[in-house]
């Protein structure tokens, strides 16, 4: 079947442009903090000679690129299904978030680098600027405030795409602060300090973008939906009348969606209509109340159960 059908379709069109709508509006507001934010930090840095401002600059910088990533991500998956591509396009989310853990991943080795480097010559380290802890104190606000604003929209469309993003700003926090508290450690007589923050920001960013880049890679090579997911569609088929049992319950992932084939046992006696209709029911049922792009179902037919 080249198409979904009928009811698959709007259901998934539906979702698909309220993630699409909320992923965009996200996205954007997080364009504008990081652009901001970038030039701050890279010029703060450089007139105060702060290292760890410069390599959280540099982070922020590398946001941007994501955003874009996660823009364009956001447009394709949206995208109905269609002859090349049956089950639509909601992969492009994963490949976003595989993009993005790598992209983290070579900016965490980069600052490690630059901060071991420094660290061997300490003699060249200077007492940095106080312009340089306030910029970094108000990035640590904006970008706190943005992890809870797109992790919010996050979980209301269910997007792993955005929760990766999200994170992504939650880790920029987390960089923000150690930067301050190693220019409050620079300012109070301790340069090492400095360097040292860049250094600790370096590996947090490596260690979260290895985190996107395995889980992107895990759903890219037909990773199984959840626990809770898959028992939730086990407890939805056996709800349905007609149903004696099923085996053989497959799933795989296709963005936050999954796609899912059932053997289902069905009373051998009754008519092949009577089985279609009671293996379309289980179909609806599944399709209307959890995440499932598609469900293939098969009947097998098993001796009545004795009263």
């Amino acid at each position: 079947m080249n198409n979904l059908s009928a009811m698959s379709q709007s259901y998934y069109e539906k979702n698909a442009s309220a993630h699409e709508a909320a992923s965009r509006r996200s996205i954007w507001v997080s364009v504008v903090a990081n652009s901001c934010l970038s030039i701050a930090q890279l010029m703060a840095g450089l007139f105060s000679d702060s290292q760890g401002l410069i390599a959280d600059g540099i982070h922020s910088l590398s946001d941007l690129v994501a955003d874009f990533v996660v823009l364009l991500a956001a447009y394709y998956s949206k995208k109905s299904p269609d002859d090349d591509h049956n089950y639509g396009h909601l992969r492009y989310e994963n490949l976003a978030s595989m993009i993005l853990g790598g992209l983290l991943l070579g900016v965490g080795i980069g600052m490690i680098w630059a901060a071991a480097y420094k660290l061997q010559a300490p003699n060249t380290i200077q007492r940095v600027h106080i312009i340089s802890l306030w910029v970094a104190l108000s990035a640590l606000v904006v970008k706190e405030s943005l992890f809870r604003y797109i992790m919010a929209i996050a979980k209301r469309v269910r997007s792993s795409m955005l929760v990766a993003n999200a994170w992504h700003a939650r880790s920029d926090a987390a960089s923000s602060l150690v930067v301050a508290i190693g220019i409050g450690g620079n300012l109070l007589g301790f340069p090492l300090l400095d360097p040292i923050a860049a250094l600790l920001v370096g590996f947090m960013i490596s260690k979260m973008g290895w985190s996107f880049l395995s889980g992107a890679m895990r759903d890219l090579t037909d990773h199984a939906a959840t626990e809770e997911q898959i028992a939730g569609i086990s407890a939805e088929i056996l709800a349905t009348p007609g149903v004696s049992g099923f085996h053989e319950l497959k799933t795989r992932k296709s963005g936050d969606m999954i796609l899912a084939d059932v053997h289902l046992e069905i009373d051998g006696s009754l008519t092949v209509t009577e089985g279609h209709e009671i293996a379309h029911q289980v179909w609806i049922n599944v399709m209307a109340r959890h995440p499932v792009l598609h469900l293939m179902t098969h009947v097998d037919p098993v001796a009545p159960k004795q009263a």
